[in-house]
């Protein structure tokens, strides 16, 4: 409730918390569950699992005040009726209230939120969350309220596309609520296992596959089949990830993110290619004080530019090569005060667009997609009308370069529905300007036999040299010892 009054509260607008008798109770020693993980999992800090005093929130009394716009957390079907212009409700897989979030959660997996506006009794709003930042079940519910903030701020704002779908509600009783016991346990008992692996292999450590194609790669065939897939060899003790080709001044080379997990910050190196592959090893060419990742490419001007991640920077910054592939100046800072992940760029219709997925500081920073548009690529650089555009771990992240085929345009996309670069996602952008947008998702791709590695979210091409990436099991002692 603290972060949904510091989310809400805006320019002039005051918000009231109206305290409500709710008729569902919470299971018994969920508390005591809440305070293990805090203790095993968060090292006592704070979290939304935290019971706050009504003084810390309590803005005054609402009773004979009209409100322009009331939201119902509470558990109840229904929103009472009161002196409101609006009515908004907040359901987790069509159930309202804490109990229903946990009762989702407690399904095995994070529940679609839908806002429904109760004077009309349909769905106008959507989020699907991911999980990065869901550490056991007080972690999964401050991820899922996280977004439903995001959502609602979005909503109120005049963001997000606004659809007008049936709502289709139902109830739970407590009662009807599983122990959270076996949940809590078996996170601790996952989050312990992780802990072991960390200590015996690098983690993640993701290594970049490549191949030569003659014809038809991954657009073309719709999957990973074809010509075998090879891996670029790393030190063991630093990894490669988020390959970007380009070539320039007759050389090839791919841009990567090397990370050394000794450091634990990236920073982007080239790995030189010719026609039959990497020529030599990794190069450094571009460093921050802070962490560097996602190096996307583009000629413009008759000049070959860099927009890296670097969403620690709270800025999205603008590099020029002067020598290549060896040195970049930092031009211009395209966007400042938010943090932007995996900025990627493509000219429609005489208008240049900035996709990234939008990090407001809570919950996982995988599922919101916003958009920028300018008239150059130099800017100045304005948020979409409708940001953020789409909340769903399954098709909001970037994952490399757009690509046009014909007059069509398209864009690789993250899946993170079963976690983390779990798979990647082929998708047409069908409308885009300042303020519209909608996407249709054609192919989904996952780790199998053609690639199997055990993740998969990037993919670019540049002439016959197509790069995807993934991890692998790197032990720390024999780093070597599974490199296929």
């Amino acid at each position: 409730m603290e972060r949904a009054i510091r989310a809400l509260s805006k320019d002039d607008t005051a918000v009231q918390i109206a305290w409500v008798d709710d008729s569902a109770p919470k299971p018994a020693g969920l508390d005591f569950l809440f305070d293990l993980e805090r203790m095993l999992l968060k090292r006592g800090a704070v979290d939304g699992s935290r019971a706050t005093s009504v003084g810390v929130i309590d803005r005054g009394s609402s009773a004979g005040q009209t409100a322009d716009v009331v939201i119902d957390f509470s558990s109840e079907l229904v929103t009472p009726t009161g002196l409101s212009k609006q009515r908004f409700k907040p359901l987790y897989n069509g159930i309202a209230g804490e109990n229903g979030l946990l009762q989702a959660i407690l399904d095995g997996d994070l529940p679609r939120i839908d806002i429904v506006d109760e004077s009309r009794s349909v769905v106008v709003a959507s989020a699907y969350p991911s999980a990065e930042a869901a550490q056991g079940l007080s972690g999964a519910l401050d991820t899922v309220m996280a977004r439903t903030i995001t959502l609602l701020s979005g909503l109120l704002s005049g963001g997000l596309a606004v659809s007008d779908q049936h709502v289709s509600r139902r109830s739970v009783d407590a009662a009807e609520v599983r122990s959270p016991v076996p949940y809590v346990l078996a996170g601790l008992t996952r989050s312990l296992a992780r802990e072991i692996y960390r200590l015996c292999c690098y983690s993640p450590h993701w290594h970049v596959g490549w191949r030569m194609v003659d014809g038809g790669g991954v657009w073309e065939r719709g999957d990973l089949s074809g010509v075998a897939w090879r891996v670029a060899p790393d030190p063991g003790m630093r990894f490669y990830a988020d390959p970007f080709p380009m070539t320039w001044q007759g050389k090839t080379f791919v841009f990567v993110e090397e990370l050394d997990h000794r450091v634990g910050k990236g920073f982007i190196s080239a790995i030189e290619f010719d026609q039959t592959g990497p020529t030599a090893a990794a190069m450094p060419v571009l460093e921050e004080s802070w962490h560097l990742s996602y190096p996307f490419l583009m000629v413009h001007d008759g000049s070959l530019w860099m927009i890296p991640e670097g969403m620690a920077s709270h800025e999205v910054a603008l590099y020029r090569c002067v020598d290549f592939p060896h040195r970049w100046e930092r031009h211009a800072t395209l966007l400042s005060n938010l943090q932007l992940s995996d900025a990627t760029v493509t000219e429609h219709n005489g208008r240049y667009y900035m996709f990234g997925t939008l990090w407001d500081g809570a919950g996982g920073y995988s599922d919101t997609l916003a958009i920028y548009h300018a008239d150059s690529l130099l800017g100045p650089w304005h948020p979409h009308a409708k940001n953020p555009v789409l909340i769903d771990r399954s098709s909001a992240r970037p994952a490399g370069a757009f690509v046009k085929r014909g007059d069509r345009l398209w864009r690789p996309i993250q899946d993170c529905s079963e976690g983390y670069g779990s798979g990647l996602a082929l998708a047409e952008v069908v409308e885009l300007s300042p303020d519209a947008f909608r996407q249709t998702v054609h192919r989904r791709l996952k780790p199998s036999q053609q690639w199997p590695g055990r993740k998969l979210h990037t993919l670019n091409r540049c002439g016959r040299l197509e790069v995807i990436d993934g991890t692998t099991i790197r032990p720390k002692l024999f780093p070597h010892l599974f490199v296929k």
